[in-house]
């Protein structure tokens, strides 16, 4: 290999490994402010394009996809998250998660790829022990990478988390999580757990 290839791979692995680090703290601190629990849904909507400065679904990155994922799920894992895995607009943001998160969903037949579903979701699908495809889902909070979309997949009513990991790469990091809804009028008592 020559020199000047060694370094082009150097810098481009020292690139996704900023880009890991980036959706690891997010995720972390996504977890920490939604207050999130064991067995929870977060949704993640990932244009890897534009964490590259690009246009969307102009530059779809196979390892920036992996690097945002392996950041993200690391974290969700250690809480007992599930990762609801959000697709690009050509699979009309399909939802990629583990099975057992959805044991009786209604699942529909699709294989996530690069250029239809997205690299985020393409790793997800390939990355999780017995991955389906959903049309649609509810999810407790959500990180959007990119501008997305991710409030179709989100419980009503969501809430905005202003995080201090706000890019990934080039990317605006947006997130969520939600409450259930605030029923009554002026007599009403809240549960403040969900304020």
């Amino acid at each position: 290999m020559e020199e000047k290839e060694f370094l082009y791979d150097r810098l481009a692995q020292q690139a996704l490994c900023v880009l890991r680090e980036q959706a690891e703290l997010a995720a972390r601190e996504l977890c920490e402010k939604a207050r999130l629990k064991k067995g929870q849904i977060v949704v993640v909507g990932c244009s890897t394009s534009r964490i590259l400065g690009k246009n969307f679904g102009s530059y779809s990155h196979p390892d920036a996809g992996e690097a945002v994922f392996s950041g993200i799920t690391e974290v969700l894992n250690e809480h007992g998250i599930y990762l609801a895995a959000q697709c690009c607009e050509h699979l009309n943001r399909a939802i990629v998660i583990e099975r057992e998160a959805v044991p009786h969903a209604e699942t529909v037949n699709v294989i996530p790829q690069i250029k239809a579903g997205g690299s985020f979701a393409t790793t997800a699908y390939h990355a999780f022990r017995c991955p389906v495809v959903l049309e649609e889902i509810s999810a407790d909070a959500g990180i959007d990478i990119g501008g997305t979309m991710i409030g179709m997949h989100l419980k009503k009513v969501a809430v905005p988390l202003t995080l201090d990991h706000q890019r990934i790469g080039d990317a605006i990091v947006l997130a969520a999580r939600t409450r259930p809804k605030f029923i009554g009028g002026v007599r009403a008592v809240y549960d403040e757990r969900y304020l």
